[in-house]
């Protein structure tokens, strides 16, 4: 009899981010879509809370600090949990850190200390930011103002993947993103940072605005939402001679206001990318998996939502735009085939 077939194992994935009993954002959203890609994924609950925050009768929980979250990996590290000893490149180390909302200064600053000891147990471990800060419409923080710097000076330089959208890109950044090139500046500015591939999560360009001198790409449709991707390129030796390759992708604008996306996406975008030394990887290939599902979970929440009666109570209506993330398991592992990524010119240096 033939030897059985060995079970093929993504690396592992730490997960620190927040928890909800009910709904999907923070690890609710993340790790499943991490799972059924393949991917082993150790939970670490930065908040453990009844419900996410935009329910209008509030919530309940509990919020873990800096230090309570060090004597977990104090755990983890003294039981081999955070590497193989044996082998490093055995599927069962931890390959990826995701991070996502973080609501103080001392655990973000822990979490500082947490990816510098994963790095040094395993230099190819990969660390994927989301930096949760706030959201362009209406332009508001959802964490301490005091965040930003902390994330510009420690965290940023250390993370080798960040998906902020657009107003945390412009908070990030201090540039306002009107065009396409303020994009590509935007993204430079974040590589000379440190960070090798942002993702621009969401951008939505001014109704006047016509591509720029972007003689290459569409003008962006109607109604749609931008994705923006750029990957960093270096050439180790005389001059360390670097390149920036950038894809956009529009989306149609799906109207009415969703949690959890954010989450979604920085999770499926850790997964579409994992294999970034692959030769067959392609960037704008990427995208296009993450943006035809997302679409799809989003259209068919949006849908889900419309038939709840407007006389419903405002809980009712929230609940009711809760991702549908485990009616879209066929969108996850099958990424619908919707959307084109049009790759974008360099900048000139003139």
């Amino acid at each position: 009899m033939a030897a059985a077939k060995k079970e093929e194992r993504k690396n592992r994935v730490l997960s620190i981010q927040s928890h909800v009993v009910s709904g999907y954002v923070g690890n609710k959203a993340a790790v499943f879509p991490l799972q059924l890609l393949g991917f082993d994924v150790d939970i670490i609950n930065s908040v453990h809370f009844s419900n996410h925050t935009g329910y209008p009768r509030g919530w309940e929980g509990d919020v873990l600090d800096g230090s309570k979250l060090l004597k977990l990996v104090d755990g983890l590290e003294r039981n081999g949990l955070l590497s193989d000893d044996i082998d490093v490149f055995d599927p069962g180390y931890i390959g990826h850190i995701l991070t996502g909302y973080i609501g103080s200064e001392s655990f973000l600053r822990a979490v500082v200390t947490v990816v510098q000891k994963l790095k040094a147990l395993n230099s190819r471990c990969r660390y994927v930011c989301d930096p949760v800060l706030g959201d362009g419409n209406p332009g508001t923080f959802y964490v301490p103002i005091e965040l930003v710097d902390i994330y510009r000076q420690h965290v940023l330089p250390m993370a080798d993947v960040i998906t902020p959208n657009q107003f945390e890109t412009e908070q990030l950044t201090g540039i306002s993103i009107q065009t396409i090139k303020d994009a590509q500046h935007a993204c430079g500015v974040l590589h000379n940072i440190g960070v090798p591939l942002v993702l621009i999560t969401s951008i939505t360009f001014p109704e006047d605005y016509c591509g720029g001198q972007n003689d290459n790409l569409k003008n962006p449709p109607a109604n749609s939402i931008a994705m923006f991707a750029s990957l960093r390129n270096c050439t180790v030796g005389d001059g360390n001679d670097c390149a920036d390759e950038q894809y956009i992708l529009y989306t149609p604008l799906i109207s009415g206001q969703y949690t959890g996306t954010g989450d979604i996406c920085a999770a499926l975008f850790l997964a579409w990318t994992a294999d970034m030394q692959d030769d067959s990887y392609y960037l704008g290939d990427a995208l296009e998996k993450l943006a035809g599902t997302m679409h799809a979970i989003v259209k068919r929440t949006a849908d889900h939502a419309e038939n709840v009666p407007p006389s419903s109570s405002a809980a009712k209506q929230v609940l009711s735009r809760e991702m549908r993330l485990i009616q879209s398991r066929d969108d996850i592992l099958n990424p619908p085939k919707m959307f084109h990524s049009l790759k974008v010119a360099p900048l000139s240096n003139s």
